[in-house]
């Protein structure tokens, strides 16, 4: 889809207005069993207090940058855990002697639920290009002085940051709602640096989810008016894993689902993008 495709509302829409089709007034369901236990039992917040909390941190967190993920709510799905792989994860992280990256970490919501599950919190690391998102973490989790994960604040795509101190170091990456917001070109560069990142042992693990679409191709970036992104399905997606290893020297195992936005959720998107679907991944590494 060119940039010309765009309604022109669109192409003009404020993007921190709340009369968008990525903000959400009311969280629904949204607040499930699991976020629910994890900001009672882990955060301690009384469980009368726990939505207009939510409400608060996600509003402040608007401001800093309106992710469609921050808009819907979607931040309390605790995405990590709707993967098939994640009682293995989580199994690998309790041993101690792995570690954790969240790319694209927002809140570090996923760090936070991996270690009320018992995984070493100095052993998982968050980074996101705003680190104003990791101040707004500790607000919403209230765990500033017991939480020992370190964030770092970066860009993938710069080989000079903080973030690629932690080069060959990372055994399990986690890319949420992360690929998803560059172009196909951006995501073949950004999988290389993940690639970079990861330890070269043969269990090292990428696992993540994003926006997909049934026909892949560039589309507008929602966000970034002046951008695109690529919407995968999980042959395009295959591909990009076959081009990535071909170029760096590496072989990988690449599994995808794909499902249909569900009837109910984002509405307004699916009159626009009858296609629009999600994908959930996971890449081996393979020796």
């Amino acid at each position: 889809m060119a940039h010309t495709d765009v309604p022109e509302a669109l192409a003009k829409i404020d993007r921190r207005s709340k009369d968008i089709p990525w903000y959400s007034s009311d969280m629904g369901n949204k607040l499930g069993d699991s976020a629910r236990e994890l900001l009672e039992k882990y955060s301690k917040i009384p469980a009368d207090e726990v939505e207009s909390h939510v409400y608060a941190v996600r509003d402040e967190a608007w401001q800093v940058w309106p992710y469609p993920c921050i808009g819907q709510f979607r931040f309390l799905d605790l995405g990590i855990t709707l993967n098939s792989n994640y009682a293995m994860i989580l199994e690998r992280l309790k041993k101690g002697d792995q570690n954790f990256l969240d790319l694209g970490c927002c809140f570090g919501q996923e760090l936070r639920k991996l270690a009320a599950d018992g995984a070493p919190s100095e052993n998982l690391y968050g980074t996101d290009l705003r680190p104003e998102f990791f101040d707004l973490g500790y607000k919403l989790f209230r765990d500033k002085d017991t939480l020992k994960s370190r964030f770092i604040a970066a860009d993938i795509f710069d080989p000079k940051s903080e973030l690629h101190e932690l080069d060959g170091h990372i055994d399990i990456i986690y890319a949420g709602s992360f690929l998803h917001l560059f172009d196909y070109k951006g995501q073949f560069e950004a999988c290389k640096a993940i690639v970079n990142l990861l330890s070269d042992k043969g269990d090292s693990l990428l696992v993540g989810r994003q926006v997909g679409n049934l026909t892949a191709g560039e589309r507008v970036h929602r966000t970034n008016k002046s951008g695109s992104m690529f919407r995968h399905n999980a042959e395009s997606f295959n591909k990009m894993w076959e081009e990535v290893g071909k170029e760096t020297g590496t072989k990988w195992r690449v599994d995808v689902n794909e499902h249909l936005v569900e009837p109910g959720v984002g509405e307004r998107r699916r009159l626009e993008e009858p296609e629009l679907q999600r994908i959930g991944f996971a890449v081996f590494r393979q020796v």
